[in-house]
Formats: C-alpha cells, structure tokens, sequence
C-alpha cells in the first residue's frame, strides 16, 4: 500500500470521524448553522467581528445556538435573558471556564481568571480575602488611587499642553494601584522595568484581539507548530511571569510571617501553613500565575477603558462641559475627587456607565463551560464539557433597554428628573459566579482618575471632533479603540 492510499484513508477516516462526532450530539444540542467537517462554522463566521455573526445567527436560531468553532460544539447565549438565566439563575451549573488554547499554553490551568473546581474556589477565596484586607472598598485602596491620580496628573503636566499618546501613561496608573496591592510599591513613570512590562502588556491585548489567535484558538495543535505571533504572546507572558517569580524570590527573603507587606507575602504565609498538605494549591508556580492575572487584568481592562473615555468626552464635547460643570461644583478645584462624591454627581455617574456600555469592551465574555454534569436549559440538553459563550455585546446594546444602543447617550441611565438610573442590563464586569472580582477597584479607578483628569485639564483634539473616529480598530478578546493624540491643557 503506498504512501499517498494510507494518506488518503487517513484523511478519509478522520473526515467520517468529524461527521459522526458532529452529528451525534446534534439532537440534544440548540439549533444552529451546519457545521462543515473538521473545521466546523469558521467559514460562516467573521473572526475579524464575531460579534456580528452572532447576532446575525441569533436572528435565525433565536437566543440559544449552537456554533462549532473546529469540531467541538459551542453553545452561543445571546441576549438579557439567556445570559442572566445561565449566569446567575444557574450560576454553579455556568460557573465553569471555557477552554482557550493559548491560556492553557501561558498558564497551565492555575491562577484566577482561567482555573477550575477546586483550585479556582481557593483562588478566588483568597484573592477576595486579600483584597478586602488590603482596603478593597475601604478607605485605604481608595487613597492609593487618589495619590496615584495625583501623579497621573503631574505627568501629564510635564507635556505643557503639547500633543501626546495617552496610551502609556493611562496604563502606568491602574498597573501602579495593582503594583501596590501586589507587590508593595509602585514605580517611576519612566521606570524602564516598568515601561517593558507595559509594552508586554499591550501587545498581548493587540495580539488577543487579533483574528490570528482566534485561528490559533481552533487549531492549536497545527499551528502551534508554525511561527506566528501567538510565539510572541506566549514570549511576553513568560517575561512577565519571570520577573513576578523574581519578585516572589526576593519577598521570600524577607518575608515576616507577622507583618504581611502585599498579596504576594500573604500567599507565602498560606503555603507555610499548608506545607503539608499534598495537594495544596499555594505553590509559588500557583503564586506567579495568579500575581499575573490580577496583574493583567488590572491593568488593561482599565487602562483601555480610560483611553476610550478621553476618546469619546473629545467626541462629545457638550457632555465633557456639563461633567466639569458638576465637578467644579460639587468637588471644586482644589480638593481631591473621592468616592462619596460620586453619589452627589449623577451625571457624571451616567457617564461612567455610558463609557462602558457603548465600548463593549470585552464583547463574548470569556468563555463558560458546563463543567460538573450534563444539564437541561430550556428545551435543551448541554453536555458536560461544553464551552458557553455569552454576549455581552447582545445584553448592553439591547434596544429595548437602551434606546440608539450605537449612540453614545448618557441619558440611558438617568431618569426624567436628572437622577442616576440604574439597569440589570450593565454587565461589563459580566455576571453571576464568575463575575470580575475586581470590579469595585476598577469602578473605584475610573471615577477618580477622570474626574480628576477633568478638574485639572481641558482635552483638545488634534481634529475636529465631529472627525473623531471611535470606532474600535480591533474587536477579538477586547475592543481595542483607534489610536489618537490630544493635549492636555491645564486649567
């Protein structure tokens, strides 16, 4: 038998696989479009907005379908009421994580954002626990953001109103907060440690964000062989662990088992008390990986979202006046902005959640998975082991909740008398167990750096503002907005 006969009964023989394994479990799965062999939907899906194909999907199949995204299904969940009925009315049964490749490349399944069962209950109890000791919601997180604020603000001084690409320096202040919880201290502006470790980090935003990974994400096994920037992802991710494990090295050291400093020395303290257990999840690989998603995820989730909010109060300068209007007349000039204003500032409030409601910032969640057993939702049958995909996209551009949900209106959360109106539909934290643990510092964060920003700077585009383009130039893991200058000129 030659080569090429035994290649094409190989072929052959995995085709007729792909065709069975798709069509055995077509019966208890949602509807949805029919799946090719072996590469399953991805040629009816746009990688470069997935988000549009689910909504175009949702049109056909109604809120609940099923997408083969290579040859295992995916159950899609799209709109209000199929995301909150999985995430919080069947928390537990949705609390699971969905596979991504590349996560389990860069993090071997420890940590907090990309765990599981056990080991994902314990990291998130203590990361919880640490951060409310560590002033979560209280007054001393609160004045690490101010004093961070405050040097945000003299940074930006040092510009004198020229033209600049806020880019770097909005990220140095929410990955300085993180660095004080974390690590104890924060870092000059122009640290060069510190301006690598932000460069890492923005690249691997673009790169996530980038049909290439969401390629890699169904192949992983054949493209991982090949070059191509999920190399590089993976090269920032073990630069930024590597100099986490220095840092966990050096605390090692000196660590003062009565006097913890940071989260890092309180992860150290538990695994001394759990040194004999076997099966102890506070290992200092476990310790890395863990310092590195509350290192991550704080700081360019916020970080983008700043960026995008001085983007859009350029774009919509009749909002930025009535913000500052409220700032200087609730706050003034010359105290610092602090939590218990928020309460007082309605419209500044709206804003906020505007910002984050038009910028969908991380449109498909990160993916859920029916994890312990199979399960029945509505009509259907889910199989244990099933990847869930939720739209936040479909929840926070709901038109029956938010009117002109493409339009960037304030007024979707402000009642008729002016007062702040709250909505079920604000989920950009997404919802229900495995909702973001660090929202409260994140919400905490924005309201005071651009309330601050504001007090003490007037933004001036580069262009008209009719002309500014907020459209996201990448639309993947995170909604990435276009590149832009502006000077900050003081008031």
């Amino acid at each position: 038998m030659g080569p090429v006969v035994i290649l094409v009964l190989g072929l052959s023989c995995l085709l007729l696989f792909s065709i069975w394994r798709q069509n055995s479990g077509k019966r208890k799965l949602p509807p949805g479009p029919t799946p090719f062999p072996i590469i399953g939907n991805i040629l009816q899906v746009d990688i470069k907005d997935i988000t549009k194909s689910l909504n175009k999907f949702s049109k056909v199949y109604g809120p609940v379908f099923t997408l083969y995204l290579g040859m295992k299904p995916t159950v899609v969940l799209h709109g209000y009421e199929a995301v909150k009925e999985a995430l919080i009315d069947q928390g537990e049964e949705f609390s699971g994580r969905g596979r991504l490749p590349w996560a389990e490349k860069a993090n071997r399944g420890l940590g907090i954002i990309f765990s599981n069962g056990h080991r994902w209950i314990e990291m998130r109890r203590f990361s919880l626990m640490t951060l409310r000791n560590f002033g979560m919601g209280k007054r001393t997180i609160e004045e690490h953001v101010q004093e961070e604020a405050r040097c945000l603000v003299e940074e930006l001084r040092k510009s004198k109103g020229s033209p600049c690409d806020p880019t770097f320096i909005l990220a140095c202040a929410p990955c300085n907060v993180i660095c004080s919880i974390v690590f104890q201290n924060r870092f000059d502006y122009k640290d060069q440690n510190f301006l690598n470790l932000m460069k890492k980090l923005n690249k691997n935003v673009e790169i996530l964000s980038s049909p290439w990974i969401q390629i890699y994400n169904l192949f992983p096994d054949l493209i991982g062989y090949l070059p191509g920037r999920h190399k590089i992802l993976l090269k920032n991710f073990d630069y930024i662990h590597s100099y986490i494990l220095k840092k966990i090295n050096d605390h090692e050291e000196s660590l003062d088992v009565n006097n913890p400093r940071d989260l890092i020395d309180c992860f150290l303290i538990k695994k001394k008390q759990e040194n004999h257990k076997e099966s102890s999840e506070f290992t200092n690989e476990g310790l890395t990986i863990l310092a590195s998603d509350l290192f991550g995820a704080g700081t360019e989730t916020t970080s983008t979202t700043l960026r995008y909010s001085l983007l859009l109060l350029m774009k919509h300068p009749h909002v930025t006046a009535k913000v500052k209007e409220e700032i200087d007349r609730v706050i003034g000039r010359h105290r610092s902005p602090c939590m218990q204003h928020r309460s007082q500032m309605p419209y500044t409030d709206a804003v906020l959640h505007e910002i984050q409601r038009y910028i969908d910032l991380v449109p498909m969640n990160l993916p859920h998975a029916v994890v312990t057993r199979d399960i029945k939702f509505r009509d259907y049958i889910i199989p244990k082991g099933t990847t869930i995909l939720t739209s936040l996209t479909s929840v926070l551009h709901d038109p029956k909740e938010f009117p002109n949900p493409d339009k960037f209106e304030p007024g979707h959360f402000l009642d008729e008398s002016g007062n702040f109106k709250k909505s079920n539909y604000f989920m950009p934290f997404s919802a229900g167990k495995r909702i973001c643990a660090g929202e409260g510092l994140a919400r905490m964060e924005l309201f005071l750096f651009l309330t601050t920003i504001l007090q003490n700077f007037n933004l001036k585009p580069l262009m008209d503002p009719q002309n500014l383009d907020t459209t996201p130039v990448l639309n993947g893991f995170i909604s990435v907005p276009p590149s832009y200058q502006l000077s900050f000129i003081p008031v």
